[in-house]
């Protein structure tokens, strides 16, 4: 293990924190972890990371604390509660929320970790499991440079792309709410191409593959497109959780004076995608509530 490498703390151990988490085991920097699921904390301690009883205790044997987990409420309560981060911080400690949370809550939460003395960072991620396990994550940052210089060994082994988006906190988190409305958007319209292919009557295998090679080409169709066909819905980001940061998108429109029509429709269908039981589904599983709607599924005969 390099010995110039700071202690880090990295508290949820989920689909995106483990695999996160081990890259930094990997790139040497020694780690103290903690998740309300034991089961979680097995393997990389089996590596040699130090389990912490709290995420107080994770703060104070850290000098860079992560927090990965689900929502706006999740990273309040590891970092205020009792026993929560806050509690355990001294002077001079870096904090780093890599969730995908609410832009305006952020800007509270680093206003109270800066009255500790110590610096914040929003600083969520993009690319789902299968980067978060190469090391290949998009990260967009929010906050002083000083301290996005000094997280940046951490997000170069976590990522391949890393911004800082603003010296403002929350410039991540907003940053983040905007490549969920891009990608949320464009998985719907996905499945609305692929289902009105099929049910006009065309193969949506070859008009997916048209499609690639014109103005429509992106990793959406390439990717979520290609799982679209094979119907395989096995978790890689959850309905549940596109959801959550499309309903993010949604919260912040009323306080901007905004509409916007796009990500509003694309809410609405992952709320009925929810509503059908699809939430512990992969979000491509709008595709199925498409096709309940219009009595049709891809594949059947006409």
């Amino acid at each position: 293990m390099r010995s110039d490498r700071a202690k880090v703390g990295f508290i949820g151990l989920g689909t995106m924190g483990k695999p996160m988490a081990k890259n930094l085991q990997v790139a040497g920097f020694p780690l103290v972890i903690y998740d309300r699921d034991k089961s979680l904390l097995q393997e990389l301690a089996a590596q040699g990371a130090q389990v912490a009883a709290s995420s107080r205790a994770v703060a104070q044997e850290s000098e860079i604390i992560v927090v990965m987990v689900p929502d706006t409420p999740h990273v309040e309560a590891v970092l205020f509660r009792e026993d929560g981060v806050a509690a355990g911080l001294t002077d001079g400690k870096l904090v780093i929320d890599m969730s995908s949370i609410s832009p305006q809550a952020t800007v509270g939460f680093a206003k109270r970790i800066n009255g500790l003395g110590c610096d914040y960072l929003d600083a969520p991620v993009s690319g789902g499991e299968v980067k978060a396990v190469s090391g290949d994550l998009s990260i967009m940052a929010g906050g002083p440079r000083a301290a996005f210089e000094r997280a940046m060994p951490l997000f170069e082994a976590m990522g391949a792309t890393v911004t800082l988006i603003g010296e403002r906190n929350g410039d991540g988190q907003v940053c983040k709410v905007a490549n969920q409305i891009l990608v949320g958007s464009m998985v719907n319209a996905v499945a609305e191409a692929l289902l009105f292919a099929a049910k006009a009557g065309a193969d949506p295998a070859p008009v997916r593959e048209a499609l690639l090679g014109g103005a429509a080409k992106s990793f959406i169709l390439e990717n979520h497109g290609k799982r679209m066909l094979e119907r395989n819905f096995a978790p890689t980001f959850r309905t549940e959780l596109q959801r959550k940061d499309l309903g993010l998108a949604v919260d912040a429109c009323k306080d901007l004076g905004l509409y916007l029509p796009g990500a509003t429709a694309a809410w609405q269908v992952l709320n009925a995608c929810i509503a059908g039981g699809e939430g512990d589904s992969d979000a491509i599983s709008v595709l199925k509530t498409l096709e309940t709607m219009a009595g049709y599924r891809i594949g059947e005969q006409q």
